[in-house]
Protein backbone atom coordinates (compact mmCIF):
# COMPACT_ATOMS: atom_id res chain seq x y z
CA UNK A 1 0.00 0.00 0.00
CA UNK A 2 1.36 3.28 -1.15
CA UNK A 3 1.45 6.44 1.04
CA UNK A 4 -1.45 8.88 1.90
CA UNK A 5 -1.26 12.23 0.62
CA UNK A 6 -2.28 15.69 1.18
CA UNK A 7 -1.59 18.76 -1.09
CA UNK A 8 -2.98 22.43 -1.37
CA UNK A 9 -2.91 22.83 -5.58
CA UNK A 10 -0.84 25.94 -6.87
CA UNK A 11 -4.39 27.34 -7.39
CA UNK A 12 -5.32 28.08 -4.38
CA UNK A 13 -1.97 29.77 -3.65
CA UNK A 14 -2.44 32.12 -6.61
CA UNK A 15 -5.60 33.62 -4.74
CA UNK A 16 -4.15 33.65 -1.51
CA UNK A 17 -0.02 33.67 -1.47
CA UNK A 18 0.32 33.94 1.92
CA UNK A 19 -1.95 31.07 3.40
CA UNK A 20 -0.66 28.64 5.29
CA UNK A 21 -2.50 24.89 6.62
CA UNK A 22 -1.76 23.39 9.72
CA UNK A 23 -1.92 19.68 9.06
CA UNK A 24 -2.20 17.94 12.50
CA UNK A 25 -2.33 14.24 12.04
CA UNK A 26 -3.25 11.93 15.08
CA UNK A 27 -3.29 8.37 15.25
CA UNK A 28 -4.75 5.77 18.23
CA UNK A 29 -7.07 8.33 19.68
CA UNK A 30 -9.89 7.82 21.60
CA UNK A 31 -13.06 9.58 20.47
CA UNK A 32 -16.36 9.96 22.43
CA UNK A 33 -18.54 12.51 24.89
CA UNK A 34 -16.25 15.01 26.07
CA UNK A 35 -15.77 14.98 30.18
CA UNK A 36 -16.32 18.06 32.09
CA UNK A 37 -13.25 19.71 31.75
CA UNK A 38 -12.67 19.91 28.01
CA UNK A 39 -16.04 21.63 28.31
CA UNK A 40 -15.38 23.45 30.87
CA UNK A 41 -12.62 25.20 28.32
CA UNK A 42 -14.80 25.36 25.82
CA UNK A 43 -17.24 27.62 27.76
CA UNK A 44 -14.10 29.63 29.12
CA UNK A 45 -13.16 30.29 25.11
CA UNK A 46 -16.82 31.08 24.74
CA UNK A 47 -16.87 33.64 27.36
CA UNK A 48 -13.70 35.06 25.97
CA UNK A 49 -14.50 35.41 22.89
CA UNK A 50 -17.83 37.38 24.04
CA UNK A 51 -15.07 40.08 26.14
CA UNK A 52 -12.87 40.32 23.35
CA UNK A 53 -15.65 40.58 20.20
CA UNK A 54 -18.68 41.41 22.12
CA UNK A 55 -20.91 41.94 19.06
CA UNK A 56 -21.63 40.89 15.34
CA UNK A 57 -20.43 44.21 14.07
CA UNK A 58 -17.19 43.93 15.96
CA UNK A 59 -16.18 40.35 15.23
CA UNK A 60 -16.87 41.05 11.16
CA UNK A 61 -14.81 44.23 11.80
CA UNK A 62 -11.98 42.12 12.61
CA UNK A 63 -9.47 41.31 10.16
CA UNK A 64 -9.20 38.04 10.91
CA UNK A 65 -12.78 37.66 9.58
CA UNK A 66 -12.14 40.49 7.04
CA UNK A 67 -9.27 38.25 5.77
CA UNK A 68 -11.73 35.15 5.06
CA UNK A 69 -14.31 37.47 3.69
CA UNK A 70 -11.61 38.77 0.90
CA UNK A 71 -10.71 35.52 0.07
CA UNK A 72 -14.24 34.17 -0.39
CA UNK A 73 -14.82 36.66 -2.91
CA UNK A 74 -11.59 35.93 -4.75
CA UNK A 75 -13.41 32.77 -6.13
CA UNK A 76 -17.04 34.58 -6.31
CA UNK A 77 -18.40 33.47 -3.07
CA UNK A 78 -20.52 36.18 -1.59
CA UNK A 79 -19.79 37.00 1.92
CA UNK A 80 -23.12 38.17 3.06
CA UNK A 81 -24.33 34.81 1.87
CA UNK A 82 -21.47 32.07 3.08
CA UNK A 83 -19.45 32.65 6.01
CA UNK A 84 -16.79 31.06 6.63
CA UNK A 85 -16.72 27.80 9.29
CA UNK A 86 -15.22 31.06 12.24
CA UNK A 87 -17.51 33.54 11.39
CA UNK A 88 -20.55 31.45 11.51
CA UNK A 89 -19.47 30.39 15.25
CA UNK A 90 -18.13 33.52 16.10
CA UNK A 91 -21.36 34.66 15.31
CA UNK A 92 -23.22 32.08 17.43
CA UNK A 93 -20.68 33.07 20.79
CA UNK A 94 -21.40 36.61 20.21
CA UNK A 95 -25.18 36.32 20.07
CA UNK A 96 -24.41 34.57 23.38
CA UNK A 97 -25.29 31.51 22.08
CA UNK A 98 -23.96 28.50 23.90
CA UNK A 99 -22.16 25.70 21.61
CA UNK A 100 -23.16 22.33 21.68
CA UNK A 101 -20.89 19.78 23.12
CA UNK A 102 -20.08 17.19 19.94
CA UNK A 103 -17.44 14.60 21.64
CA UNK A 104 -13.63 15.36 22.14
CA UNK A 105 -11.84 15.71 18.70
CA UNK A 106 -15.21 18.24 17.55
CA UNK A 107 -15.03 20.45 20.84
CA UNK A 108 -10.80 20.37 20.71
CA UNK A 109 -11.47 21.61 17.53
CA UNK A 110 -13.77 24.52 18.23
CA UNK A 111 -11.49 25.87 21.49
CA UNK A 112 -8.92 26.07 19.15
CA UNK A 113 -10.90 27.49 16.38
CA UNK A 114 -12.42 30.42 19.18
CA UNK A 115 -9.17 30.90 20.85
CA UNK A 116 -7.04 32.15 17.98
CA UNK A 117 -10.09 33.21 15.29
CA UNK A 118 -9.11 30.84 12.69
CA UNK A 119 -11.06 27.98 10.72
CA UNK A 120 -10.25 24.58 12.39
CA UNK A 121 -11.86 21.26 11.08
CA UNK A 122 -11.36 17.52 11.24
CA UNK A 123 -11.97 14.42 9.11
CA UNK A 124 -11.25 10.85 9.89
CA UNK A 125 -8.86 9.37 7.99
CA UNK A 126 -9.70 5.56 8.89
CA UNK A 127 -10.58 3.52 6.22
CA UNK A 128 -9.75 6.93 3.58
CA UNK A 129 -7.35 5.31 0.79
CA UNK A 130 -7.39 8.34 -1.84
CA UNK A 131 -5.21 11.07 -1.06
CA UNK A 132 -6.21 14.48 -0.06
CA UNK A 133 -6.52 17.25 -2.29
CA UNK A 134 -7.13 21.25 -1.03
CA UNK A 135 -8.38 22.49 -4.78
CA UNK A 136 -10.90 24.32 -6.91
CA UNK A 137 -13.23 22.15 -8.21
CA UNK A 138 -14.32 21.68 -12.12
CA UNK A 139 -17.75 22.33 -11.19
CA UNK A 140 -21.00 19.95 -10.40
CA UNK A 141 -19.04 17.29 -7.75
CA UNK A 142 -21.72 16.04 -5.81
CA UNK A 143 -21.55 17.16 -1.93
CA UNK A 144 -23.99 16.14 0.73
CA UNK A 145 -23.96 18.76 3.84
CA UNK A 146 -24.15 17.81 7.74
CA UNK A 147 -27.91 16.87 8.34
CA UNK A 148 -28.85 16.44 4.65
CA UNK A 149 -30.67 13.60 2.58
CA UNK A 150 -29.86 14.86 -0.70
CA UNK A 151 -26.88 16.19 -2.73
CA UNK A 152 -25.58 19.49 -3.96
CA UNK A 153 -23.60 20.49 -6.80
CA UNK A 154 -20.55 21.95 -6.10
CA UNK A 155 -20.08 25.62 -8.22
CA UNK A 156 -16.51 25.80 -10.61
CA UNK A 157 -13.93 27.83 -9.08
CA UNK A 158 -14.88 26.91 -5.61
CA UNK A 159 -11.97 25.73 -3.09
CA UNK A 160 -12.84 22.52 -2.03
CA UNK A 161 -11.01 19.55 -0.07
CA UNK A 162 -11.32 16.33 -1.73
CA UNK A 163 -10.23 12.92 -0.85
CA UNK A 164 -10.36 11.33 -4.39
CA UNK A 165 -13.78 12.32 -6.33
CA UNK A 166 -15.07 12.74 -2.68
CA UNK A 167 -15.74 16.28 -1.70
CA UNK A 168 -15.26 16.59 2.05
CA UNK A 169 -15.43 20.33 2.64
CA UNK A 170 -17.28 23.18 0.39
CA UNK A 171 -15.82 26.87 0.12
CA UNK A 172 -12.47 26.26 1.37
CA UNK A 173 -13.75 26.92 5.17
CA UNK A 174 -17.40 26.84 4.94
CA UNK A 175 -19.59 23.31 5.54
CA UNK A 176 -18.48 19.60 5.97
CA UNK A 177 -20.07 16.61 4.06
CA UNK A 178 -21.85 14.50 6.05
CA UNK A 179 -19.56 11.44 5.38
CA UNK A 180 -16.27 12.98 6.76
CA UNK A 181 -17.71 14.10 10.44
CA UNK A 182 -15.90 12.57 13.50
CA UNK A 183 -17.74 10.14 14.88
CA UNK A 184 -17.39 8.06 18.67
CA UNK A 185 -15.19 5.25 16.64
CA UNK A 186 -12.96 7.72 14.88
CA UNK A 187 -9.53 6.66 16.12
CA UNK A 188 -7.48 8.44 13.26
CA UNK A 189 -8.12 12.05 11.92
CA UNK A 190 -6.34 15.19 10.47
CA UNK A 191 -7.06 18.19 11.96
CA UNK A 192 -6.73 21.59 9.26
CA UNK A 193 -5.82 24.91 10.75
CA UNK A 194 -5.96 27.54 8.64
CA UNK A 195 -4.01 31.11 8.61
CA UNK A 196 -4.39 34.10 6.20
CA UNK A 197 -2.64 37.62 6.82
CA UNK A 198 -2.67 38.95 9.57
CA UNK A 199 -2.71 35.33 11.03
CA UNK A 200 0.73 33.88 9.98
CA UNK A 201 2.89 30.72 9.91
CA UNK A 202 4.45 31.08 13.75
CA UNK A 203 0.29 31.42 15.00
CA UNK A 204 -0.77 28.68 12.47
CA UNK A 205 2.41 26.00 13.89
CA UNK A 206 2.06 27.62 17.38
CA UNK A 207 -2.28 26.67 17.75
CA UNK A 208 -1.31 22.97 15.94
CA UNK A 209 0.73 22.67 19.36
CA UNK A 210 -1.87 23.27 21.49
CA UNK A 211 -4.03 21.07 19.70
CA UNK A 212 -1.80 18.12 19.45
CA UNK A 213 -1.61 18.50 23.29
CA UNK A 214 -5.09 18.99 23.65
CA UNK A 215 -5.83 15.75 21.40
CA UNK A 216 -3.13 13.64 23.39
CA UNK A 217 -4.64 14.56 26.90
CA UNK A 218 -7.94 14.14 26.04
CA UNK A 219 -8.00 11.62 23.64
CA UNK A 220 -4.45 10.10 24.08
CA UNK A 221 -2.67 8.39 21.16
CA UNK A 222 0.35 10.77 19.16
CA UNK A 223 -0.06 13.27 16.94
CA UNK A 224 2.09 15.94 14.85
CA UNK A 225 1.81 18.03 12.28
CA UNK A 226 2.79 20.03 9.39
CA UNK A 227 2.29 23.36 7.84
CA UNK A 228 1.43 23.53 4.22
CA UNK A 229 2.48 27.14 2.34
CA UNK A 230 3.65 27.64 -1.52
CA UNK A 231 7.05 26.84 -0.62
CA UNK A 232 5.76 23.24 0.60
CA UNK A 233 2.42 22.72 -0.50
CA UNK A 234 2.59 18.75 0.11
CA UNK A 235 2.64 15.95 2.88
CA UNK A 236 2.23 12.49 3.98
CA UNK A 237 -0.38 11.93 6.24
CA UNK A 238 -0.24 7.96 6.74
CA UNK A 239 2.54 5.51 5.25
CA UNK A 240 5.93 5.91 2.73
CA UNK A 241 8.97 7.66 3.64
Amino acid sequence: MGALRYRVEAPVFELAPQYVRGVVVAEGVENGPSPADLVALLRAEERALRARLGSVERLVADPRIQAWRAAYRAFGARASEFHSSIEALGRRVVNGRELPSVNRLVDIGTVLALRHLVPVGAHPLDGVEADLGLRRAAGGEPFRPLGADVDEQVAPGEVILAAGGEVLTRRWTWRQSAGSACQPDTRAVEVNVDGLPPVGADEVAAACVELEGLMTGFCGGRARHELLHSGHPEMVLRGGA
